[in-house]
């Protein structure tokens, strides 16, 4: 367990300790301190001592399945980002991750180098969602006064659009399948046609920039990431 006043902090939640050891190198590396523990009891006991820029949250924990604990974490109001860590490939386990509350899903085995990059992407946008005001490139929209910009100009746009671009920009450099997009603006028990989503799509992009929305064949949607 390692931290360092004055330097972004991340809580590594992984019960093997060469591979615990190997991420805190990692983020050392990459300019952040780290705290490393090996179950779930601990890592609820870190959070509520320290404040962390994000966790890397391992699923096969000896206390508590990951996804559980990932629950806990959001029930007792942690908005930290998580980017979860698992050797669990199957789609149906990715996406029930992704809906307990994780920013990212991370396969191993996997590329330090990647991880790192996903961490930091997380991390952005994790401060980007403490603010109402989301930006990308030209477009600018200010969540709680409901207003879009595009080059500074007022940009009219529906509230359902609105609300998918809003969900596009907070997730900047993440896929989005329509089904989480659905989530995100209708709620999950709403009855709306299949084809919602694909549809504001169509009208967003015909108000934004070419190329501003990228469609990512057979998963979904996304903005792309900053340089």
């Amino acid at each position: 367990m390692s931290a360092s006043e004055g330097v972004a902090s991340v809580l590594i939640v992984e019960d093997d300790e060469s591979l615990r050891l190997g991420l805190e190198r990692g983020l050392t590396q990459a300019r952040y301190a780290s705290v490393s523990v090996g179950d779930a009891a601990s890592a609820l006991a870190a959070l509520a001592k320290h404040e962390f820029a994000a966790v890397v949250l391992d699923l096969g924990l000896p206390d508590l399945d990951g996804v559980a604990l990932l629950k806990r974490i959001r029930a007792e109001g942690f908005a930290v980002p998580v980017v979860i860590l698992s050797a669990r490939d199957a789609l149906d386990e990715r996406v029930r991750g992704l809906d307990a509350g994780a920013d990212d899903y991370v396969l191993k085995p996997f590329a330090l180098q990647e991880l790192m990059a996903r961490v930091r992407a997380a991390i952005r946008r994790g401060v980007g969602q403490a603010s109402h005001r989301l930006s990308h490139g030209d477009v600018a929209l200010d969540t709680a006064a409901w207003q879009a910009q595009l080059k500074g100009r007022p940009l009219a746009l529906s509230r359902r659009q609105f609300a998918v671009l809003a969900e596009l920009l907070r997730n900047e450099g993440r896929v989005l399948t329509p089904d989480h997009l659905e989530a995100a603006v209708y709620g999950w028990n709403s009855d709306i046609e299949s084809n919602a989503i694909q549809v504001h799509i169509h009208a967003l992009r015909r108000k934004l920039p070419a190329g501003f929305i990228q469609t990512v064949r057979g998963v979904g949607y996304m903005v792309c990431e900053r340089p």
